[in-house]
C-alpha cells in the first residue's frame, strides 16, 4: 500500500482499538486484580483471538454471518452470555481484588493458562470484530497482489494497535491501585466492572445481522 493508505489504516485501527469495549475492560480488571505482568496473558489471548477472527475473516465467516442470520445470532448470544458472566462474577465477587497483593509479592490466584483463555474467548465471541474485518479489509488488500502477505501485514498491524492499547489502559490502572485501597472504593469498582461488562454483553444482544 502506499504511505497515506496506510496511514489512514494504522489510524483506523488505534482508534478502534482504544475505544473501550471488552478486551479493553478485562485488560484493566485483571491489571488491578493481577498486575500488569499477568494481564499480559490475558492480553495475548486477546491478540490471538484477533488473529483468529480476522483469519475467519478472511476465509469467508464474514460473508456466512451476512447470509446466515441463525450463525450471527449464536455467535453473538454465546458472546453476550460470556460478557454478562463476566459481569456476574464481578459483581457478585465477596472478596475484594485490592486487599490482597500483586502476584509479584506473593499472591497466586488465577494461573497464566486461564487469563490467556479468558482473553481469546472476549477476542473469539465478538461478531462486531468479524464484521469488523470484513468491511476493513477489502478496502486495503490489492487484488492482483499476494493476499497472504497482506493479510499478515494488515493483522499484525491492527494486532499490535490491539496490545498498545491494553498497555496504555493496564498502565492508567497501575497507578489508580492505591486510590482504590479502601474497601468502600474496591466494591465500587467491582461492581462498575461488573455492570460495564454487564451493558457490553446486552449492548451485543442488540447488534442486529446484515442480512
Amino acid at each position: 500500500m502506499t504511505a497515506s493508505a496506510w496511514l489512514l489504516f494504522i489510524t483506523i485501527s488505534l482508534v478502534t482499538a482504544l475505544s473501550p469495549g471488552p478486551g479493553i475492560l478485562l485488560a484493566v480488571s485483571n491489571a488491578v486484580a493481577w498486575g500488569p505482568r499477568r494481564t499480559l496473558w490475558s492480553s495475548a489471548g486477546n491478540v490471538l483471538g484477533v488473529f483468529s477472527v480476522s483469519a475467519a475473516a478472511m476465509a469467508g465467516l464474514g460473508a456466512l454471518l451476512h447470509t446466515f442470520a441463525w450463525l450471527f445470532e449464536v455467535l453473538k448470544t454465546v458472546g453476550a452470555m460470556y460478557l454478562v458472566y463476566l459481569g456476574w462474577r464481578q459483581w457478585t465477587s465477596k472478596t475484594s481484588m485490592f486487599d490482597a497483593p500483586l502476584p509479584a509479592q506473593g499472591q497466586s490466584g488465577k494461573s497464566n493458562a486461564a487469563l490467556f483463555r479468558q482473553g481469546l474467548r472476549v477476542a473469539l465471541t465478538n461478531p462486531k470484530s468479524i464484521l469488523f474485518f470484513t468491511a476493513l479489509f477489502p478496502q486495503f488488500i490489492r487484488p492482483h497482489g499476494a493476499v497472504l502477505a497482506q493479510f499478515l501485514a494488515l493483522t499484525r498491524v491492527f494486532a499490535t494497535c490491539v496490545l498498545t492499547s491494553h498497555l496504555t489502559y493496564v498502565l492508567l490502572a497501575r497507578h489508580t491501585r492505591q486510590w482504590f485501597g479502601t474497601p468502600r472504593r474496591a466494591r465500587v469498582f467491582n461492581r462498575l466492572c461488573g455492570a460495564a461488562f454487564g451493558l457490553l454483553g446486552l449492548s451485543l444482544l442488540r447488534v442486529k445481522s446484515p442480512t
